[in-house]
């Protein structure tokens, strides 16, 4: 395809993707280091070296750590690359012949006392072309990323991640004398939208955690007023941490932190916040092709909002997706036009305090979508330009999104240079951003656009696609 590929940096060598598939399986059961070297005796300090690559695994804890995460032969398998010394069985990292509640008791002090000292070792996620020509997403250490592989090449340039998530930093909370807790908070959740929006999730989401562990700090030693709205805010910053790794490509993760949220959501009392991150776990069921859940629990989110709201309608759009991801044309359609209704009876000089960014436009683009699902190609295409039109200025990264999914939409029409054309807009944004829905969506249209690659503008997106992904050694 044109230019030479990209191998994979010496760094990436079979020894640190074994250590970043560790971290990835470590994710998906929702476990901290310091729960995992609890679960399996492993010192936690230990593990995450081997994560990051810097020792070799041995096979006894090769065999365990695949046991213990359900891997089902997956992290042995990949072992078999890194080749350790078949003597080396024991590593001074084990933890052996404690009782339960000894073993790795300093280093869960230690994390708890730093809790941002995990959010150095987080992965994150960026494409990897694979030897025969498929797309996967790779999990890669923070200090690798930030150097400069994959779709860090721009995000790179940027200084460094905020000294509130590097490991070792103390104090974690330092809160703003002139401000009650909760409203420092309030004020900081802002300005990491405001970055989110300009810059994207991977350099968002370890200061969003850092802020999760300090507001649990904060709320030890505050109660009454202070502590239930310490409390609200953090179910406000889990449900935005869900967001940001939902953009990022990580779904178990997303998944972990709408749970987070919506269990500390009935603590706060609030029915509204119940009902937005219901819906949230809507929408993510319906990215992750879970149609049944997705209509189940938008459903649930619809019925309990209350009309005075947006909520009703950012429901009834899930609602309407997991239609058409189910086929249901008819259900879809009422559900759309259910949304637009309930937009439609509302004040609009009270936008309320969730779903300030719900508007007409919002409903536009998921018509849009749930026609590109149905296979009406051309109807889709057509509505992600009248949506994209709408969109405000300030919604960089979503513009990208819809651009990706009005290229494929084009792409399903058959209309090859148009698709090709708008895909390279949608790149230039995911580059910039670092958002794995766009990738996502943009893999999908490297592989479609593939049967017209003699067309010049196909080969144009297909070669700078090809660029931007790191490739499997």
């Amino acid at each position: 395809m044109g230019q030479p590929r990209k191998e994979l940096t010496p760094d990436r060598s079979p020894l640190h993707l074994w250590g970043s598939e560790l971290r990835a399986w470590r994710d998906r059961r929702g476990l901290s280091l310091a729960k995992m070297g609890e679960l399996i005796r492993y010192n936690p300090s230990y593990l995450a070296r081997i994560e990051r690559g810097e020792r070799k695994p041995p096979r006894e804890l090769a065999e365990t750590v695949d046991r213990e995460l359900n891997a089902s032969g997956a992290l042995l398998r990949l072992w078999n690359l890194v080749d350790p010394d078949p003597n080396d069985v024991r590593h001074p990292g084990h933890v052996a012949n404690l009782p339960d509640h000894v073993a790795n008791t300093s280093q869960v002090l230690a994390t708890t006392a730093h809790p941002q000292a995990e959010s150095e070792e987080t992965g994150v996620t960026v494409p990897c072309r694979t030897s025969d020509g498929g797309i996967i997403f790779v999990t890669l250490p923070r200090r690798t990323f930030f150097s400069g592989l994959g779709l860090s090449a721009v995000t790179a340039s940027i200084a460094g991640p905020p000294a509130v998530a590097q490991a070792g930093s103390v104090p974690l909370v330092g809160v703003a004398p002139d401000l009650n807790p909760a409203e420092h908070f309030r004020q900081l959740r802002q300005v990491l939208i405001d970055n989110d929006n300009l810059l994207g999730p991977l350099r968002t989401i370890p200061t969003v955690e850092a802020q999760i562990g300090a507001i649990q700090q904060l709320r030890q030693v505050h109660g009454g007023t202070d502590g239930r709205d310490l409390l609200y805010i953090q179910t406000q910053y889990a449900e935005f941490c869900g967001w940001l790794h939902h953009d990022a490509g990580n779904f178990q993760a997303s998944r972990y932190w709408l749970d987070r949220a919506l269990e500390w959501s009935y603590a706060t009392g609030d029915a509204d916040i119940t009902t937005y991150i219901l819906a949230r776990k809507g929408q993510l069921a319906g990215d992750m092709g879970d149609a049944m859940t997705a209509v189940g629990v938008s459903t649930a989110a619809r019925a309990q909002a209350r009309p005075d709201t947006k909520l009703g309608a950012i429901a009834a759009t899930y609602v309407a997706y997991g239609h058409a991801l189910q086929k249901d044309p008819t259900a879809a359609a009422r559900a759309l036009d259910d949304a637009q209704a309930l937009l439609s009876g509302l004040d609009p000089a009270f936008p309320g305090v969730w779903g300030t960014w719900m508007d007409s436009s919002y409903v536009d683009i998921h018509r849009a979508r749930s026609c590109y699902v149905l296979g009406d190609h051309k109807r889709a295409a057509e509505g992600f330009q009248k949506a994209i039109r709408q969109l405000p200025s300030g919604y960089h990264r979503d513009r990208g999104v819809y651009l990706a999914r009005e290229s494929l939409a084009h792409a399903g029409a058959k209309e090859a240079e148009q698709a090709a054309a708008v895909g390279l807009q949608a790149l230039g944004i995911a580059q910039a951003t670092g958002s794995a829905r766009i990738i996502t969506e943009l893999t999908r249209l490297d592989g479609q656009l593939e049967r017209w690659g003699s067309v010049p503008a196909v080969s144009e997106f297909r070669n700078t696609f090809d660029e931007l992904v790191a490739h499997q050694a």
